[in-house]
């Protein structure tokens, strides 16, 4: 249930937190600082956030344990009156408590499979499993225990799901593919769709074979809309605790290691490969059969056009972070080199012509001397 309100003490209690502030004052919200009104609950996690804290409108946080005590003079001074604290260990973990307690959230989905769903009668059901308004789900599935497929999500023929997957609405699992334990689909991804490979021989676009399936290992994370293309012959596989953010693509026959972070809208091109804890900013690109080794760090809308070893990498192509910076460094001073290159072709210029002036004046002279 959404909270209308809760005095300091009540948080006080529910988190574990020291109080030091009036128990009886209420809360009505909770937010972080920039949003938050005078009689919200703020989170205070490190020492610039209490700066800004005792700098805000709002009277109370929940700070770390270590912050400094309201009784300094500096903070008892703020110009817009009096801060009361609550003082806990994990402030973060404290204040999402409270925020839950604030906010409608989604609320749990019931067991069971509900009326309007298509469920094939060859498919294999695990123990305490949801399974949403208008889901189908196709011939030979497997869905694990405790896994949950909520409304309209469509799993195709031949689908294995782990256990404790949440799938969220308008999923859709093509034929054949593998997920783990404990995934998360968020809504409209898609796993498994054609790859985009074609024979132009023939002078037309022929769709190439797509025979291949999607493996995503346990504790994958697909962000909204993502895509996820089957592999030609064999499998595209995402590596265990790999997490891909909304709208990412991820071409056929990729290879994806174990704990990658892929950011939003990053395009992989088919065949790739990546070692373990890559992490690609928003908007990277990287062409097709590049291998990208273990480590690696991809800045936001980088282009990777070949493989690249261990490192930062920034630009396109991309190419070593510092080498980058002193490159765009370098480039930036090129319009001020431009102007002093013209004055210099100028000055040149009127040398060349007093030169020629001179040289004409000589030859005058020489011949009047004859």
């Amino acid at each position: 249930m959404s909270a209308k309100s809760l005095s300091l003490g009540e948080i006080a209690e529910l988190t574990s937190a020291e109080l030091d502030g009036d128990p009886d004052f209420l809360i009505f919200d909770a937010g972080t600082i920039r949003e938050c009104r005078p009689n919200w609950l703020t989170l205070v996690s490190d020492e610039k956030h209490f700066k800004e804290f005792c700098a805000s409108e709002v009277t109370a946080a929940i700070v770390y344990t270590d912050a400094p005590p309201l009784n300094d003079s500096k903070i008892t001074e703020t110009p817009n009156g009096v801060k009361m604290t609550l003082r806990v260990q994990d402030p973060v973990d404290a204040f999402a408590k409270i925020v839950r307690l604030f906010r409608n959230m989604m609320k749990p989905p019931a067991k069971g499979i509900h009326p309007t769903a298509t469920v094939s009668s060859t498919a294999t059901l695990g123990e305490d499993i949801t399974i949403g308004a208008g889901v189908v789900i196709g011939d030979n599935v497997t869905i694990g225990d405790h896994t949950c497929v909520l409304d309209n999500s469509v799993v195709m023929d031949g689908t294995t799901i782990g256990e404790q997957v949440i799938i969220f609405p308008n999923v859709v699992i093509y034929d054949n593919t593998q997920i783990g334990n404990r995934c998360i689909l968020h809504a409209g991804c898609k796993l498994g769709a054609y790859g985009f490979g074609y024979d132009s021989s023939s002078g037309k676009h022929l769709l190439s074979d797509q025979l291949g399936y999607v493996v995503l290992e346990d504790e994958v994370e697909v962000g909204a809309n993502a895509c996820v293309d089957r592999g030609t012959f064999s499998s595209t596989t995402i590596g265990q605790g790999t997490k891909l953010d909304n709208l990412v693509q991820i071409g056929h026959n990729c290879q994806i290691g174990k704990h990658n972070l892929i950011c939003a809208q990053v395009g992989i091109a088919g065949s790739t490969t990546t070692g373990d804890y890559v992490v690609m900013g928003g908007q990277a690109g990287v062409a097709d059969h590049v291998h990208i080794e273990p480590g690696t760090m991809v800045a936001a809308q980088s282009g990777i056009i070949g493989n690249i070893s261990k490192g930062n990498y920034f630009g396109t192509p991309a190419r070593d972070v510092k080498q980058a910076m002193r490159e765009a460094a370098a480039l930036s001073k090129v319009p001020d080199m431009i102007k002093r290159l013209k004055k210099l072709e100028k000055q040149l210029a009127s040398q060349q012509e007093d030169q020629t002036t001179s040289d004409s004046a000589d030859k005058s002279t020489q011949q009047d001397a004859a």
